[in-house]
């Protein structure tokens, strides 16, 4: 266990540390970050979580052997860049970055920090995060995905006659957008709401899209969870397909339930973007099911971990061990393990959906008392940060709970 420290202390403890291998650096280090840590950890990795906060729960984790701020990369990008060589300096060794939120990747990739090796295709993958991008190639090659106008390239009026209110504006970089929209999705019901958002985007230089409100079925989304290695390898892709059976809030929020399933069309279009794009790394594809069109669309790839990153690492395929000895030129079998659960939870977003009336219990009595008992993967379920064996993080979402205290982003 380690505490969130100020860069100064960081790099201290980092120079004062003997490293037997490389290390690697993982930023952000809240839930996503606390995952991609305990899956590394057990493979004799050592882990050193970055942050702009102190407020997430990966720091306080058995897994990590050192925490603290880095400049944040939306704020300044030469400093962030200069941050992380300082710290690669002190360890005395390269290090293997994984960036758990897109802007965390975008930095690693677009700065290129020396001493640093990328547990991702730093050049394929802001094309991949990339929405305008992204859509254009799921357009050549087929994939569906909901209708969808660039406003870099169609007139807003144009897109608004073609779509009809109401629908949602997105960013083409999410966490850009987010940081000028408040949100990565923006609702909007009329003309002037929409004007308005376009407006926002277009003084702080952010490309938007304007895109239809699909009508999801609640509880049937997909997401391929994935580790493609580079071309040039012989080894075949790691994936799991996961279906997020209940969000928090209900309909758009973030997964807090999400259960392995056998499904190849969604394991087709996941692999045809993401290998004609040329990448290799992690990558979460998600997809959503229409009920008007009655299929499956392609709404994002992540290309990171993600907040659920815990489920295929239980259900045998470790991604993050995966990426990390691809970095290292180690042996990416190693990441091929037995299975030990096919449903993840997170307990703090199910129990208030449970306690607001709208979530349903998923869960079976047997699966409650062995997660009460501690021994979830008993009842075939992982869980995001409750852990016997590694209380801290507990702890620290506790206190920011109740605490009066907030992290920046739900994963």
């Amino acid at each position: 266990m380690s505490q969130f420290s100020s860069f100064d202390t960081l790099r201290s403890a980092l120079n004062d540390h003997e490293f037997d291998r490389p290390p690697a650096l993982v930023a952000n280090a809240h839930i996503t970050g606390l995952g991609v840590a305990r899956a590394l950890a057990a493979h004799d990795v050592p882990v050193v979580t970055l942050d702009r906060s102190g407020e997430g729960v990966a720091p306080a984790s058995n897994a990590v052997v050192a925490a603290g701020e880095v400049t944040y990369p939306l704020d300044d990008r030469a400093a962030f860049r200069e941050d992380v060589e300082e710290l690669v300096e002190a360890i005395g060794r390269e290090v293997v970055a994984f960036g758990c939120m897109d802007e965390w990747v975008n930095a690693f990739a677009e700065t290129r920090p020396e001493g640093v090796r990328r547990s991702f295709d730093a050049d394929a993958a802001p094309a991949v995060l990339d929405k305008e991008e992204l859509y254009a190639r799921a357009d050549r090659l087929g994939v569906p995905y909901p209708e969808t106008y660039s406003l870099a390239a169609v007139d807003p009026t144009e897109a608004a006659e073609a779509l009809e209110f109401p629908f949602v504006v997105k960013p083409a970089r999410k966490r850009e957008g987010e940081e000028v929209l408040g949100t990565n999705v923006v609702e909007v019901a009329d003309r002037e709401a929409f004007d308005a958002v376009v407006d926002r985007a277009r003084s702080a230089d952010i490309r938007v899209l304007a895109q239809e409100k699909v009508d999801v079925a609640v509880g049937e989304d997909r997401s391929l969870a994935s580790y493609v290695p580079p071309n040039d390898s012989e080894a075949d892709p790691l994936a799991v397909v996961g279906n997020a059976r209940v969000r928090h809030p209900r309909q758009f929020g973030t997964s807090c339930v999400v259960d392995v399933v056998e499904d190849a069309t969604i394991r087709e279009h996941a692999l045809s973007v993401i290998s004609d794009a040329e990448y290799h790394g992690i990558s979460e594809a998600e997809f959503v099911y229409d009920s008007a069109r009655g299929e499956h669309v392609l709404l994002d790839i992540n290309t990171r971990p993600w907040k659920w990153i815990g489920l295929p690492v239980a259900a045998g395929r470790n991604l993050p061990l995966a990426a990390y000895e691809s970095a290292v030129g180690g042996d990416v079998e190693r990441a091929r393990g037995p299975k030990l659960a096919s449903r993840w939870v997170y307990l703090r977003d199910f129990l208030a959906g449970l306690a607001g009336g709208e979530t349903p219990n998923v869960l079976t009595g047997e699966q409650w008392r062995a997660v009460a008992a501690g021994r979830p993967v008993d009842a075939d379920v992982t869980t995001a940060v409750f852990d016997t064996a590694d209380p801290g993080p507990v702890q620290r979402l506790v206190e920011t709970e109740f605490g009066g205290r907030d992290y920046y982003c739900s994963c």
